[in-house]
């Protein structure tokens, strides 16, 4: 940790035998113990409390980088990436028109009649003109029907 070798720590410990003497040196021991452990115990904490801030830090980028991902209009980058000048768009659209113009004209206009509905008779101006000028004689009455 220190770089210190087994001489220097034997200088440290002959120093520390003859400066503190043999009767209070296990009690010096014990303190440095002590002091070193709180020392540990700081530096795992504020170790911990560092990893902590950098996992939350890395989460936040996460998260950020997941927002923009989910909120990218996706339709409109693929388009812009296969056709970017919009001609197959417009060349979809005309064919879709002239299937439509393709239709023969009397599904078209079947299509756009309103149908009668049920039980409901047909009024005279739609019946045909023969029929409707034999069953009104001017008298205001219907003649019988043969």
């Amino acid at each position: 940790m220190f770089d210190i070798g087994w001489s220097e720590l034997a200088v440290i410990a002959l120093v520390a035998l003859l400066v503190i003497g043999p009767k209070d040196l296990p009690k010096a021991m014990r303190t440095a113990a002590l002091w070193i452990r709180k020392i540990r115990s700081l530096a795992n904490e504020f170790q911990s409390g560092l990893n902590e801030i950098v996992r939350e830090a890395e989460l936040d980028e996460l998260k950020r980088d997941i927002d923009r991902a989910t909120s990218a209009d996706v339709k409109s980058h693929i388009a812009n990436t296969i056709d970017p000048s919009g001609q197959v768009e417009r060349e979809l659209d005309l064919a879709g028109e002239l299937r439509n113009l393709d239709k023969p004209a009397e599904t078209a206009s079947a299509e756009s009649a309103p149908a009668a509905p049920a039980g409901e008779t047909p009024a005279a101006e739609e019946r045909p003109k023969e029929t409707a000028a034999a069953d009104d004689d001017g008298s205001g009455e219907r003649a019988a029907k043969p």
